[in-house]
C-alpha cells in the first residue's frame, strides 16, 4: 500500500524493507522476488544457510533482477549459523562488513554473543567499537531475551541481552525480542536515545517464546512505535522480520506480508511534521 501525497499527511522518507528471514523456509531468491511484487523497499539479507545468502555475487544478481537494493546485512549469529562464515565469530564480523560494503547496505545487524564464547564476549564490546570505526556502515547490536523454559531462567548472551548496558555506537531493537524479555518497549528507545539506529518490527504476546508476529496480532506498541519514529525523524529503516512458518500456502504468507507492510506504512504516516 503506498498512501497518496496530502497536504496534512506527512510521510517519512523511512524505508520498510524486508528480512529474509521472514519466508524462512522458503529460500532468500523468494524474499527478493515477494518484496518486489508486494512494493518493499529494500531487503535485508540474513546470512545464514541458503547458499545465497553468503554468496555476494549471488545476492548482487537478485538485487539487479528485482530492482530491490540491499539495506541491510544480518551476520551469521544464530545457533543454527555456527559455521556459516568460518566459526570463528570475528570472521563472520569482518564478512558481513564487506558484504554490507560491495552491496551498498547501510547496516549490519549482530546479536551479542553467547555466554559460551567465552573470549569473543569478553572482546565483544570493545571490537565491536572498533570495527565500527573502520567503516560507514552502522553496526547496529540487537537486544536480545532471557531463554525461559517453564519456570526456570538462562542468561544466555554476555555482557547481555540488554544491549543498553553496553557503550554501542549504535542498536537495533527488535520489538518481539521486547516481548519475550517482558520489558517496556518504550523505555528501551528512551535508553537507546540517538543511538537507535534500525528497526526489527515484529509483534509479541509475551508468552515467553520469541514469536515474531506480524504487527497488530500481538501487544507490543508496533502502531506508536512508528508513529513515534516518524514524528522524532528517524533516518534508520524499518525491518519486517517476522514468521511466516505456520503459513498454509505460499498465497498466505504473501498475504501476511502484504498485512505488514501496509500496517507499517499506515503508522508511519502522521498528521504533521513535528518541527
Amino acid at each position: 500500500m503506498v498512501l497518496p501525497p496530502h497536504p496534512a499527511l506527512h510521510i517519512p522518507d523511512t524505508k520498510v524493507v524486508l528480512s529474509t528471514a521472514s519466508v524462512y523456509p522458503a529460500t532468500t531468491a523468494v524474499a527478493f522476488e515477494l518484496a518486489a511484487k508486494l512494493g518493499y523497499d529494500g531487503v535485508e539479507v540474513m546470512v545464514w544457510n541458503d547458499p545465497v545468502s553468503q554468496d555476494v555475487e549471488a545476492l548482487r544478481r537478485l538485487s539487479d533482477a528485482h530492482r530491490m537494493p540491499i539495506l541491510a546485512v544480518h551476520a551469521p549469529c544464530l545457533l543454527i549459523t555456527q559455521r556459516v562464515w568460518s566459526t570463528d565469530p570475528w570472521t563472520k564480523l569482518v564478512r558481513a562488513r564487506a558484504a554490507a560494503e560491495k552491496l551498498g547496505a547501510s547496516a549490519v545487524v549482530v546479536h551479542p554473543p553467547f555466554r559460551w564464547q567465552r573470549q569473543y564476549a569478553r572482546e565483544f564490546v570493545e571490537g565491536i567499537h572498533r570495527m565500527a570505526g573502520e567503516t560507514d556502515v552502522r553496526f547496529a547490536v540487537e537486544n536480545m531475551y532471557p531463554w525461559r523454559y517453564k519456570d526456570r531462567e538462562m542468561l544466555a548472551y554476555a555482557p547481555g541481552w540488554d544491549v543498553t548496558e553496553e557503550e554501542y555506537r549504535h542498536f537495533t531493537i527488535d520489538l518481539s525480542h521486547v516481548a519475550t524479555s517482558r520489558v517496556d518497549a518504550f523505555a528501551m528507545v528512551e535508553r537507546m536515545g540517538d543511538r537507535l539506529a534500525h528497526i526489527h518490527l515484529a509483534d509479541g504476546s509475551g508468552s515467553g517464546k520469541d514469536e515474531h508476529l506480524i504487527p497488530g496480532r500481538g501487544k507490543q506498541p508496533c502502531a506508536e512505535l512508528l508513529e513515534h519514529l516518524a514524528r522524532t525523524g528517524f533516518d534508520g529503516h524499518v525491518v519486517l522480520e517476522v514468521n511466516t512458518r505456520r503459513s498454509a500456502s505460499p498465497a498466505e504468507r504473501e498475504a501476511d506480508l502484504a498485512e505488514a507492510l501496509a500496517f507499517t506504512r499506515l503508522h508511519l504516516a502522521t498528521p504533521a511534521r513535528v518541527r
